[in-house]
């Protein structure tokens, strides 16, 4: 039997990276495994009118090599599209647009094989071997790129739709007459945006954050999406990581401009005539508890006062979390933090006591900060962890990506 020099398990965008850039390297053999059918990318907030919130040079590969042939240049160019590109001058490009060129990638890697279920991975003292369908797959390294799950509080796990799944349900929500959002996020408010633009019953919106904020978009704060900020984080302590991330919320928990914007003119354009539209939008603002009926208890957060509210759905825009890696992993020896989680090193290794490397992507944030699930690190992150497969530089990457410095290191500092 063959053996891979590395396997990965999912094909999400950053596994895909992973394959798109493996897929140049010479001499490397690599294969990918993902039980869905084929590549999907949130189907269920793919509404129309959304995009991406990073330009689209946050695509598979091109902040690593930008002549790679799985470019989303290449994609427009193989489409016959480029031109219509270039005139429609967009640097944040449609979700569906960022879906097809996924997929349209993937079929382009055969390496990649979809509909093939990784059931478990062990480690045979020489290799790791993954259990699939069709007999075992051996490979000196491996990498999880699982994704993340949907995550709805507990009062309303039997009771609320997530966000994930909010197109599939749409129909129902526009014909109910109170629906309420949960969660302030960006997905939050695409859902009430599409809501308010599809129908005319009340409408509420809550969340526990402090403001409907906008997400931090200025130039110099975003360099917390950089290599150079990943650096300096994860040479942090862990408590004060712990206590960073949650502060940094407006990184990854706010809304874009434009949708705020929007949403706002929506309410301005029921607004005229007189009156005031049927909304309740209340920031600070918690579901404590949940019956069957749909009634909720809410609290405020701030003020420390109760109420209690009927509506007939609910939209839980109340995020992700990272997959538990435990059932996938087995009995191999990974070693992990005070909380349980898995100690991450700074080129995605996973600690684990075998010669044969486990690397991980999108379940490091308490090691790598809050740029793990940004798109903008994908390319970059693949990188590094195919230079540390291959033990030398196969991708040249930049020792400089920020302007802004993180950190004093002593001595002179300019």
């Amino acid at each position: 039997m063959s053996v891979l020099d590395l396997a990965g398990v999912g094909i999400g965008p950053f596994n895909l990276s992973l394959a798109a850039l493996a897929s140049s390297v010479p001499g490397l053999r690599a294969g990918f495994f993902e039980r869905r059918a084929e590549f999907r990318w949130h189907p269920g907030l793919l509404i129309d009118g959304t995009t991406l919130q990073v330009p689209f040079l946050a695509d598979l590969v091109s902040l690593v090599e930008p002549a790679h042939p799985l470019s989303f240049l290449s994609y427009l160019r193989d489409r016959d599209r480029l031109f219509p590109f270039y005139f429609a001058e967009r640097f944040h490009i449609p979700r569906a647009e960022y879906d097809d060129y996924c997929r349209w990638a993937s079929e382009r890697l055969p390496g990649c094989r979809f509909g093939v279920e990784v059931r478990a991975v062990r480690w045979t003292g020489e290799v790791f071997e993954l259990d699939v369908p069709d007999g075992p797959v051996r490979a000196r390294n491996l990498v999880l790129g699982v994704g993340t799950e949907p995550v709805v509080p507990g009062p309303l796990r039997e009771l609320a739709v997530h966000s994930a799944d909010y197109l599939s349900k749409r129909d129902e929500l526009v014909a109910a007459e109170d629906v309420t959002v949960v969660g302030s996020g960006q997905s939050g408010a695409e859902v009430v945006l599409d809501l308010l633009r599809r129908r005319t019953g009340r409408l509420r919106w809550i969340a526990r954050t402090p403001a409907f904020a906008p997400m931090e978009y200025s130039k110099l704060g975003l360099e917390q999406f950089t290599p150079d900020y990943t650096r300096f984080f994860h040479g942090l302590d862990q408590p004060t990581r712990d206590r960073l991330v949650p502060a940094q919320w407006q990184l990854y928990k706010g809304i874009s401009a434009e949708t705020i914007d929007a949403i706002h003119d929506e309410l301005y354009q029921r607004s005229v005539g007189g009156g005031w539209p049927d909304v309740f939008f209340a920031p600070g603002v918690e579901v404590v508890d949940a019956r069957p009926g749909i009634e909720l208890d809410l609290r405020h957060v701030q003020q420390n006062t109760t109420a209690t509210i009927r509506t007939d759905a609910v939209v839980c825009a109340t995020g992700y979390a990272e997959r538990d890696l435990g059932p996938l992993l087995g009995d191999l020896p990974v070693e992990r933090d005070a909380a349980g989680r898995i100690v991450v090193d700074a080129e995605y290794r996973v600690a684990s006591g075998t010669s044969g490397s486990v690397f991980v992507q999108n379940a490091e944030r308490h090691t790598h900060g809050v740029g793990a699930p940004d798109l903008g690190l994908a390319a970059w992150r693949a990188a590094t962890i195919l230079n540390a497969v291959c033990g030398r530089t196969v991708y040249r990457l930049p020792e400089r990506t920020a302007f802004t410095t993180f950190g004093l290191s002593g001595g002179d500092i300019g």
